[in-house]
């Protein structure tokens, strides 16, 4: 990321908040050699789409609700900007408040100079004018900080599956939690060593 960065300090969250998973072997149901955004978002979201993160935006509609507000289990979809040509998704692991979020996510910054690392309950804070979650500003491992580019978003994808019918039960509220499968658990357990 070409990014001018400035310390995350500044911006008034501790420090203490992030946690950073390395990812240096890669899965081996990808193509490249480091883990990418999609596959991980959509295991930890349960939001099943598929292809580069530019579309998820667009393959959602009319199948899951779409938004400008983030729930925690929610999708963040990036769109493409700069050097990011084919945008980028991450799980929202934690609403801090109106303006900031926690983001769970894989391939976003370079790890001990290496792509594809996993990333957990790092910053992303809303800098649109409006507060309509636009444009945001995310944590980038090298600087220990929020970078200063303003990534522009899409909004976020909700799990809840529109086009499918629901059970007749309550709905409960808070984040969607989904169990994520077993293959899934033992190709990542070698990253979390």
């Amino acid at each position: 990321m070409n990014c001018h960065l400035k310390p995350f300090v500044a911006a008034g969250i501790a420090l203490a908040s992030v946690s950073l998973v390395s990812a240096p072997a890669p899965l081996a149901a990808q193509s490249s050699s480091y883990l990418q955004c999609v596959p991980y978002a959509r295991e930890l979201s349960g939001v099943d789409i598929y292809g580069d993160a530019r579309t998820w935006w667009d393959q959602a509609d009319g199948k899951y609700a779409r938004g400008r507000r983030p729930q925690e289990g929610a999708v963040m979809v990036f769109k493409p900007h700069r050097n990011m040509r084919l945008g980028h998704v991450a799980y929202v692991s934690k609403i801090v408040d109106s303006r900031k979020v926690l983001l769970t996510h894989a391939n976003w910054s370079e790890i001990n100079g290496r792509r594809g690392q996993i990333e957990r309950s790092v910053p992303a804070i809303d800098v649109s004018p409006n507060n309509d979650w636009s444009e945001v500003r995310v944590w980038y491992h090298p600087i220990q900080g929020l970078g200063r580019t303003h990534w522009p978003l899409h909004g976020f994808i909700y799990a809840d599956e529109m086009s499918q019918p629901q059970p007749a039960m309550p709905r409960v509220r808070g984040p969607v939690r989904v169990q994520p499968s077993r293959e899934f658990v033992n190709a990542f357990a070698r990253f979390s060593r």
